[in-house]
C-alpha cells in the first residue's frame, strides 16, 4: 500500500512566488503518481492584511517595499512569469496591474476545503490565476463566486460563504497558528508536519523531498 504524506501549502493568493511553488508542488506529486497518496491542505497567510479598498498599483507598492528600480521590477516579473508557465500557472503583470485584498479569498478557500481536497485545490488554482493572470479584485463578491463557479462549485452556496462573512474566525486561527509555528515568508510548504520546504521551489525540489518522506520507514 502507498504511503500517506500530508501536506500543508501555506501561502496567499496574492503571492506570484506560490503561483510557482504550487505548480512545482503538483507536478511533482504527478511524478510520483501512484507511489505516494498526499493529503493536502490549502492554508491561509496574507501578505498584505492592511490592503486598501481598490488595491493599491503592484509595480509602485514593490518598487517601495524593495527599493526596485524599473528595470529590476521588470526583470523580476519576467522570471517569475517564465518560472510560473514551465508549471502551468498563467501569469501576466502589466504596469496596470494592482494588488488587493485577499481575505475573502481565503475564507473561500476555507469553504472549499470542506468539500474536498480536489475543489480546494482546484479552486486555489483558479483564485492564483484571477489575481496574477486576470487581475481581477479578490476583495470583490462576485469576483469570488465567478472563480468558485468556474471550477464547477455552486455559485449560490460560494456568494453566501462571501457574503456572510462564514468562516473569519476559523481562518483567523489558522493564520495565527503558523504565524506562531514560525511561518513568516510564503510559500511555505509543510510536509507531515515535520519537513518544511520553502519558496516557489520548481518540481525536481519538491520531488526529491516528497520521495524522500515516502521512502521512510
Amino acid at each position: 500500500m502507498s504511503k500517506k504524506i500530508k501536506i500543508d501549502f501555506v501561502s496567499d493568493v496574492a503571492c506570484p512566488w506560490c503561483a510557482v511553488g504550487l505548480g512545482g508542488l503538483l507536478t511533482a506529486i504527478d511524478r510520483i503518481g501512484s507511489e505516494a497518496q498526499f493529503d493536502i491542505h490549502m492554508q491561509p497567510f496574507e501578505l498584505n492584511p492592511d490592503m486598501p479598498k481598490g488595491g493599491q498599483n503592484t509595480g509602485e507598492r514593490l518598487m517601495k517595499k524593495y527599493g526596485f528600480d524599473q528595470a529590476r521590477l521588470q526583470e523580476n516579473r519576467k522570471v517569475i512569469a517564465e518560472r510560473a508557465a514551465a508549471v502551468g500557472m498563467p501569469m501576466h503583470q502589466t504596469e496596470e496591474s494592482r494588488s488587493y485584498n485577499t481575505f475573502g479569498a481565503h475564507r473561500l478557500l476555507y469553504w472549499a476545503g470542506t468539500l474536498g481536497q480536489p475543489q480546494q485545490v482546484a479552486l486555489k488554482r483558479q483564485l492564483l490565476k484571477v489575481y496574477h493572470f486576470d487581475n481581477y479584485d479578490t476583495s470583490e463578491t462576485e469576483v469570488l463566486v465567478q472563480a468558485a463557479q468556474d471550477v464547477g462549485l455552486d455559485a449560490d452556496a460560494a456568494r453566501d460563504v462571501v457574503a456572510s462573512g462564514r468562516y473569519t474566525d476559523e481562518v483567523r486561527a489558522e493564520q495565527a497558528k503558523w504565524r506562531e509555528l514560525g511561518i513568516t515568508s510564503v510559500p511555505s510548504v509543510i510536509i507531515n508536519d515535520k519537513y518544511l520546504v520553502s519558496g516557489g521551489q520548481p518540481p525536481e525540489a519538491f520531488e526529491q523531498a516528497l520521495r524522500q518522506v515516502a521512502s521512510e520507514a
